[in-house]
């Protein structure tokens, strides 16, 4: 699996490098094994941002809209590199289960909380969903914050703003639904406070 995504980061490199290079900041903050990484969602290429701002050191797992998956060819070759897909708007529990089988192999699993695309110049309203804080609870993992700008000029640097890790904590073992819910509005509270670095 390492040797397909190897392959795949090589071959969209020097395309994506040179039409939307990255500034990679905080990269320092990246820990070792296992993590959970959460970032806004305003772009199609912020899975891209990532993975070249982590480097193939830091090989990354992301969970994608199933609907990518499906697409003959480029589906398969996402697979056979380590991304895999949800149904959104259901209880997908075998992305579920996929993510926590990462996750306690010591991967680096990418999930965007907000679920899909949202943008603040069209007015668009978040609803971040709780399932990356359930999980980093369920598999004993850090959460690590990470912020991209909406607005990416083509043949500009991009910043990508790589927060501190954190240890979500609860009452429970498994944790409760408010808790999720008071860690995910935590987490979405230090994406935000990254913006201001990334300017």
């Amino acid at each position: 699996m390492r040797g397909w995504y190897t392959f795949l980061y090589c071959l969209v490199y020097p395309v994506f490098n040179l039409v939307h290079p990255g500034k990679v900041i905080g990269r320092e903050n990246i820990p070792d094994g296992a993590v959970m990484i959460c970032c806004n969602h305003t772009s199609d290429s912020d899975p891209l941002f990532l993975c070249y701002a982590f480097r193939l050191k830091h090989q990354i797992r992301a969970m994608a809209k199933i609907e990518l998956i499906r697409i003959p060819v480029i589906g398969w070759l996402l697979s056979k590199a380590g991304i895999f897909g949800v149904d959104r708007g259901k209880s997908d529990i075998g992305a579920i289960k996929q993510a926590m089988k990462y996750l306690r192999e010591g991967e680096k699993v990418l999930i965007f909380p907000e679920g899909t695309r949202v943008r603040s110049s069209r007015g668009d309203v978040s609803q971040p969903k709780a399932g990356a804080a359930m999980l980093a609870v369920r598999c004993g993992v850090p959460i690590l914050p990470v912020y991209v700008p909406e607005h990416k000029r083509w043949f500009r640097r991009t910043p990508v703003v790589i927060g501190e890790a954190f240890t979500p904590t609860v009452a429970t073992r498994k944790g409760t639904q408010e808790e999720y819910e008071a860690i995910t509005a935590d987490l979405m509270a230090r994406i935000r406070a990254l913006e201001a670095q990334a300017r």
